[in-house]
């Protein structure tokens, strides 16, 4: 048992950073772990949903995924219900802007839309589709 928790004590120091736990620790049958230690860093990719109501809401969108790495789930259903003027105008836009960055796009159901910045690319199958103009 003592075998045991001594390489469970060696795993967690290396995932936690930490040397400074004694044998008295072991005694007991498990091992508490801070779950709420953060490092402070940022994470490489950001997944981040948008909603568009209106034309001008895609400015946001657009401004993370020039910066390269956001990958925008945009759910276009309160625009699509509003104004399809409006939304033609925003997907084309989108889609402009996913050229640009040489991005993929590709619709989910009936409300949703994922772009994706270039090291990134969606699978297609049935569930998703090609974004047209």
């Amino acid at each position: 048992m003592r075998r045991t928790l001594a390489k469970i004590k060696g795993m967690t120091d290396k995932l936690m950073g930490s040397t400074s736990y004694s044998d008295d620790e072991f005694d007991e049958d498990y091992l508490s772990i801070d779950t709420e230690k953060h490092t402070g860093e940022k994470a490489k990719i950001l997944v981040k949903p948008f909603t568009i109501e209106t034309f001008d809401d895609i400015k946001p969108a657009l401004d993370a995924l020039r910066e390269g790495y956001t990958i925008a789930l945009i759910n276009i259903r309160i625009l699509k219900d509003k104004d399809i003027v409006e939304l033609k105008r925003a997907i084309n836009k989108i889609k402009k802007t996913c050229d640009a960055i040489e991005g993929d796009i590709a619709g989910f159901g009936e409300d949703w839309i994922v772009v994706t910045p270039s090291f990134a690319k969606v699978d297609r199958n049935k569930e998703t589709a090609e974004v047209k103009e």
